[in-house]
């Protein structure tokens, strides 16, 4: 059972409603695709850090490996750091990511 009109004139007028009410669906995409690429150009885009401290688990929370800042072996526990704390870091002997290997970066091999 068809829940459209049988005959031709309400067919008709059935088809032109639903194409101003398309067009008015599209209208309101194309704003709203708008807005939102207008946020996106607003917000300035964020390098990530260089390098980062991965914290152990636990009390104190010291380092517990040194990674660069695109390594893709970080966990939830890195933060953000400068080339000169991973220097001292890694003097003291807190070990460098096997992956990513920025004691080599920094020239600061065994």
């Amino acid at each position: 059972m068809s829940v459209l009109p049988p005959d031709l004139p309400r067919l008709r007028t059935l088809v032109t409603y639903l194409r101003g009410e398309l067009g008015r669906a599209e209208q309101a995409l194309a704003a709203a695709e708008e807005r939102e690429a207008a946020t996106t150009r607003q917000q300035p885009a964020r390098e990530p850090p260089a390098w980062l401290v991965e914290r152990g688990i636990g009390a104190g929370r010291l380092p517990a490996r040194l990674h660069t800042g695109d390594c893709w072996d970080t966990s939830k526990r890195c933060v953000p750091a400068a080339a000169e704390q991973l220097r001292r870091l890694l003097a003291e002997g807190v070990p460098a990511c096997i992956h990513c290997r920025p004691d080599t970066t920094l020239g600061m091999l065994d």
